[in-house]
């Protein structure tokens, strides 16, 4: 069995669900040497989180954005972490509800992801700023 890993740094963007699977393909390419195995993508920040989705119709993640700010309000008078801004702690919640990893197969050296699906960067903050994921593939 073999074992890969890298870390990504991905570019800050604005607030909102983003299909970052050709960066990870493009920056994690020893995943083509994998016939079988499994590929894990891990966020190593508290106000972003990933997700796999509709890769397709850009509404989708537009959607995704309108519920979670319905769901997780800002300004909500009961939260105590707020000095880091209005976006900080339902960052932090909606981080918590989609998670901070997607794990994967690998069949033929590519991601087995279905037809419509991507992974999502799922940046929650007005201004996040970078974001590093570390990419694990093993298998055979």
């Amino acid at each position: 069995m073999d074992i890969y890993q890298t870390t990504l740094t991905l570019r800050a963007r604005k607030r909102g669900f983003h299909l970052i699977t050709d960066e990870i393909l493009m920056e994690f390419p020893e995943i083509k040497s994998l016939r079988t195995g499994i590929c894990q993508v891990f966020i190593q920040h508290t106000s972003a989180s990933l997700t796999i989705n509709e890769n397709a119709d850009p509404t989708v993640r537009g959607d995704f954005e309108t519920f979670f700010n319905k769901a997780v309000q800002e300004n909500d008078p009961d939260y105590k972490h707020d000095y880091e801004g209005a976006d900080d702690m339902p960052a932090h919640i909606k981080s918590s509800i989609l998670g901070s990893s997607v794990t994967m197969p690998i069949r033929n050296g590519k991601l087995a992801l279905g037809m419509w699906q991507g992974i999502y960067l799922c940046e929650h903050r007005d201004h996040g700023g970078e974001r590093k994921l570390i990419v694990t593939a093993w298998g055979v």
